[in-house]
Parts: C-alpha cells; structure tokens; sequence
C-alpha cells in the first residue's frame, strides 16, 4: 500500500511550525484513520497497525509537535493539550474528511477524549490505548522519571536497549519491532552518536507543580461515540477499577463502550501484534 511522508503547518503562540506525519493507504480512501502515538513516541510505531488498515482507510500517523519529524516549539510551556488538540485540528483538515476513525495511545488517546468530547466532534468510532479520565499520581510519577531526559547513546544497538527498558510494558513483540523503534527513535549526532527523537523540554510540564491525580471524568461523560478501550493487565496508568466505569458511564451508559484487556502488558499494549491490530481493525470496520 502506499506510503508517504508528508507536513502540515500548526499555529501556536510563537509562530507557525511542522506537523509531520506519514500517510498509509490511498488519498480516495473510502475512510479517514488518524493513528497518534504516546508521550515520547512517534508516528512511526503505527507502521504495522497502519499497513493493516491501508486496503480500506486512509490513514495519518502524526508525530506530535516536539516528536519525531516534526518542529520543536521555542516556548516549553506551549507544549500541552491545548496545543496538540489544535495541531491534529489542522491535520483533519489537511486531510479533507468530515470523520475520521481515532486510535490513541496513552497521550493520544487523552487527544482523541478531548476531541470527542467536542460539540460536532468529527471523531466517528475511537480506540483508546491504555489511558482513560482517571490516572493516579504513581503512574504519572513513573514516567516523570524518565520523560526529559536526554541521555546520549553510542550506538543504535544501545538506544534499542534503552527503549526495551522504558517500554518494557508494550509486552511480547519481535525483535525486529524493536529494532524499527529504535531506528525511528534516534537522532544522530554529528560524532556518530544518537539521542533520543524528541524535545527534552516536552518534559517541563512535569517540574512546573507538584504531581497529582488527573481526574477528566467530566470529559469523558460528554464523548457520544462508540470507544474501544484497551487496557495492559499490568498498567499503572490505566486501572481495571478506572476501564470497568468507563463502560458504564459517559459513552458506557449507552452500550458504545467495550474493553479488551492484554494479559503480561503494562503501559502501554504496543498495537504491532497480530491480535491487538486484528481487534483495532475489526473495531473500526464494525461501523
């Protein structure tokens, strides 16, 4: 299926700047996918996923502002919801459609809420990954603990081993996923070596106040499409306490709420295994 490359302009306080993504599928594609990845990650770990929808979606693979391909904004503070809800505004619109199909991992899936959420949302069925309306401050904390850090790897082998490490709850996956990872989340220094492919500065967020609970439950009671929430058996981001309300309440109380739970997951169910893209893919075909 065809794959591409491509940008779109984002607008924030300090000027314009790149939104990049990578396109699957073709432009007439009788549906629209937007596919948007988690805190530190990149559009690219969607490649399995998207090359499974290609054949009846079109779909879009952003990296979020600060991520990957796309610009880093000079102002830390801008980097926040306002900010990435606004971007992949701009990206639907690149895209021309009047529904898109969601699927969001942990950060993504908080976009897609948001969106959703909205008067007129164009979100017509979503896939939440591993997050809902409810985190507990633990979860938060575990990842301030590495989000912002800006180590320094002499080789790909060795960021690969890095990101194992820090992604150990995406579960069973091939080495050869491993290695895509790494290699679309390295950015080479002039010497040879690699950081990581994003803004350190995407962690301030986390230093400016104290971390806490993040209750959206009010969010969550306004979204009116069906929603697939998947969860890690193992997360701590995502409860079981948190994904047995979600299918009751909000969307839930309708019936248009379903959870699918992974066992030996953490935070977060990767979606580049077989089972997890055949229960996205047939989520989404169901509408």
């Amino acid at each position: 299926m065809p794959m591409s490359e491509r940008n779109v302009l984002g607008l924030s306080a300090a000027g314009f700047h790149k939104i990049a993504y990578t396109q699957w599928g073709r432009d007439d594609a009788a549906r629209t996918a937007v596919c948007v990845h988690g805190l530190t990650r990149n559009g690219r770990d969607f490649d399995r996923l998207a090359l499974a929808l290609a054949d009846g979606w079109r779909v879009a693979c952003p990296d979020v502002v600060g991520r990957g391909r796309s610009d880093w904004l000079p102002v830390p503070a801008l980097y926040g919801y306002p900010q990435y809800c606004a971007d992949m505004v701009a990206l639907i619109a690149r895209m021309g459609v009047e529904t898109v199909d969601w699927v969001g991992t942990s950060m993504g899936g908080l976009i897609g809420m948001t969106l959703a959420a909205q008067a007129n949302s164009p979100i017509r069925r979503m896939v939440i990954n591993d997050v809902g309306p409810f985190i507990a401050q633990a979860g938060l904390q575990r990842i301030a603990d590495y989000v912002g850090k800006d180590p320094v790897f002499e080789d790909l082998p060795a960021l690969e081993s890095y990101l194992r490490f820090i992604l150990m709850g995406f579960g069973t996956i091939s080495d050869e996923c491993w290695r895509h990872m790494a290699e679309h989340s390295a950015r080479p220094l002039p010497d040879g070596r690699f950081r990581l492919a994003y803004d350190p500065a995407i962690g301030e967020a986390f230093k400016t106040a104290p971390i806490a609970d993040v209750d959206l439950w009010a969010l969550w009671d306004r979204v009116r499409c069906p929603v697939l929430v998947l969860r890690g058996a193992d997360s701590d981001l995502l409860s079981a306490e948190t994904a047995e309300r979600m299918a009751e309440r909000g969307p839930g109380a309708s019936g248009l709420v379903r959870v699918v739970e992974f066992p030996n997951t953490g935070h977060a169910p990767s979606l580049m295994t077989d089972e997890q893209i055949a229960i996205v893919r047939n989520f989404l075909a169901e509408g």
